[in-house]
């Protein structure tokens, strides 16, 4: 009786691990066939797509969610024109998808009245930023982009204003005042003539609740309890033109010029 225990014992152990085995092997096979799909996909893809660089600056109009001291606060519009630019590397799958990914520095901040006072506040970094997203619709007209974008502030300024004078103003280049990195969510309408509309949310505070600073020689945190999450509304032109097509557009349009002048002559 004990052999047939140690016997059947056996038989399931070695009938598990080839189960197992073959469970494993399935799985890898899986994975690969999948990851070869994707391959063999991209490869037909691209080889049937444009691909052109694009660049543009942008005007952003920027609030924030804020929240300090356990109290939701409101943010005043702010407007910052430059210097915001960007360069796009597209890749369009026939007329009516794409995807794109590029690099952009921003202006980015928001301004808020600090309550029960007559004091202003105004924060802002410039943003090294590498966006990557999708386009859907006509890509000769109308269509619908969003996605992602990973941003590195880089230096940081502060304003503050006291009855409506500023009283202190400073910037510094890489500081600990804000988070390292920043995520955001972007989306937007390119409308035919290259008008384009989009709204961008950042996902993390504005702020490093860790930093310390000395004052009067106490070490205070003094974003400790302050959250801030910007969102901005942006206009831009031409964001997805071939920068191509914009100078040759530019050559026959001064070629033309040149040819009524000589005939005026």
């Amino acid at each position: 009786m004990h052999l047939l225990h140690c016997g059947l014992f056996f038989y399931l152990s070695v009938k598990n691990i080839r189960c197992s085995m073959f469970y494993f092997c399935y799985i890898q096979m899986k994975k690969l066939l999948i990851i070869l799909s994707c391959v063999l996909t991209c490869k037909l893809v691209c080889a049937q797509s444009k691909t052109y660089f694009s660049s543009s600056g942008e005007m952003i109009f920027s609030f924030a969610q804020i929240s300090k001291g356990g109290k939701e606060l409101e943010s005043n519009l702010r407007w910052s024109p430059v210097f915001n630019w960007q360069g796009i590397v597209n890749h369009d799958f026939g007329k009516y998808a794409g995807i794109f990914y590029g690099f952009g520095i921003r202006n980015v901040g928001f301004i808020y009245d600090v309550p029960d006072t007559d004091t202003l506040k105004k924060y802002r970094t410039y943003n090294f930023g590498i966006p990557i997203g999708i386009k859907l619709g006509n890509m000769n007209g109308t269509f619908f982009w969003a996605g992602y974008e990973f941003e590195m502030p880089f230096v940081y300024k502060e304003k503050t204003f006291v009855n409506e004078r500023k009283t202190d103003v400073f910037e510094v280049w890489f500081s600990k005042r804000y988070n390292p990195y920043m995520n955001a969510l972007f989306a937007g309408i390119n409308f035919k003539g290259g008008f384009n509309i989009k709204f961008k949310y950042y996902l993390d505070n504005f702020f490093n609740k860790n930093f310390v600073e000395t004052i009067n020689g106490v070490q205070v945190k003094p974003f400790s309890d302050f959250t801030a999450n910007v969102f901005y509304i942006a206009v831009d032109w031409h964001v997805f033109r071939d920068v191509r097509t914009y100078k040759s557009n530019k050559r026959r349009s001064g070629k033309s010029n040149q040819s009524v002048y000589n005939i005026s002559q």
